[in-house]
């Protein structure tokens, strides 16, 4: 699964400064300012934090969105709410028949830039986080879906999305082994490649993309607690290596 991620502007930024748009880029940067400052090292989705996604109706600059897809369908703020926490992910293999995602499937795919994510492997009746990223530094690129609800009661639009997952490759099946799962799981990641397709191809070509990793793509190593009376909250700390003596796996 992945519920838990890295990101700051410039790996968000990555595919807008691709396309070299660079005047649009700091009308944008001005125009978010406040909320652009804001560095994540660690974010977890059931905070529901606003992030920048692409999505096909503008490829090249990002919007802002909620994280934690909420379906244009749903009624009024109380079903918002209950629905909120489950749509946090979305299990590539369905969503295109699950009623939560099976519209944005189709027509409202996106893409989501971090530097990196976290995943709890589980040993000795404990829990212990590791956080994944790229061997070569790059920004991951994340496969996921978007809509636009509108609140009656207040008349605001509201962006939000959801991060699709799939089988696990080979690094993430050794770190991600939740006992309450039948199979580990990992978010979808695209290439530079692949993620153009991913936002405007057919249903056809992106369920085709809707596979693990390349196994060598990724690296990953324990990190201090990221929830209880330890946790090290949105710090550097977050990321930096921590070695736990009684673990004897090492990714």
């Amino acid at each position: 699964m992945c519920y838990d991620i890295k990101t700051k502007v410039e790996a968000a930024l990555k595919r807008a400064r691709h396309y070299g748009n660079e005047e649009a880029i700091q009308m944008l940067i001005e125009q978010f300012r406040p909320f652009l400052e804001e560095e994540f090292f660690h974010v977890s989705g059931f905070q529901h934090p606003k992030m920048l996604i692409y999505t096909s109706e503008n490829f090249e600059l990002p919007a802002i969105a909620s994280w934690g897809l909420i379906p244009f369908w749903v009624k009024n703020e109380q079903q918002q709410l209950d629905i909120w926490n489950k749509t946090i992910n979305a299990r590539g293999e369905s969503i295109f028949e699950k009623p939560s995602f099976r519209t944005s499937a189709k027509s409202k795919r996106c893409l989501v830039y971090i530097d990196g994510f976290f995943e709890h492997h589980h040993f000795g009746g404990k829990t212990y986080p590791f956080y994944i990223q790229r061997v070569d530094g790059e920004p991951i690129i994340l496969g996921g879906l978007w809509d636009e609800w509108t609140n009656k009661a207040t008349g605001e639009v509201v962006n939000s999305f959801t991060i699709v997952t799939t089988k696990a490759n080979t690094l993430m099946k050794k770190i991600h082994n939740t006992p309450k799962l039948n199979e580990a799981r990992m978010p979808l990641i695209l290439s530079e490649e692949e993620a153009d397709k991913w936002l405007n191809g057919t249903v056809a070509e992106a369920k085709a993309m809707i596979q693990p990793a390349t196994d060598g793509l990724l690296k990953a190593h324990t990190v201090r607690r990221l929830r209880g009376k330890e946790a090290v909250g949105n710090s550097p700390e977050a990321i930096e290596e921590f070695v736990y003596p009684e673990l004897k796996f090492r990714a």
